[in-house]
């Protein structure tokens, strides 16, 4: 007897540095993806800085891992949604955050962007539909 595919939602809801919370989701993520989980993450609240481009901690001491959201979309981790208030709530737009694509395979290999922008009702909605939610 196979059992189904679980849905599962990485929450992200933290600055990317002063805690161990999006890095770790990070790497679980990609373990997760690793095992053929249907994956996805949802970037809310100050997690949304977890995106945005540019990202420079040299003077912290701490290393920038913000290159590795490029690799998602080698995992098959193309389902990142972000929240449109939580944007507009820190002055940002999808404009600050970094270009993350996927290839798709049903369209010929054609790159697509990986980031969905969707509202706050929307992505409760989304996050109903999980059967697993994990929150960093």
């Amino acid at each position: 007897m196979s059992e189904a595919i679980k849905k599962f939602m990485y929450v992200n809801r933290k600055a990317p540095y002063g805690t161990v919370y999006a890095l770790e989701s990070l790497e679980v993520v990609l373990i997760g993806a690793a095992f053929d989980q249907d994956v996805s993450m949802a970037f809310m609240d100050d997690g949304v800085f977890q995106l945005t481009k540019g990202q420079d901690t040299g003077d912290t001491g701490v290393k920038n891992f913000s290159p590795t959201y490029k690799a998602l979309g080698d995992y098959d981790v193309n389902k990142l949604y972000v929240e449109k208030e939580s944007l507009e709530e820190r002055g940002l737009s999808l404009d600050d955050l970094m270009p993350l694509t996927y290839e798709d395979e049903d369209d010929d290999w054609n790159e697509k962007p990986s980031i969905k922008l969707v509202s706050r009702s929307e992505l409760t909605d989304l996050m109903e539909e999980q059967d697993v939610l994990m929150n960093f």
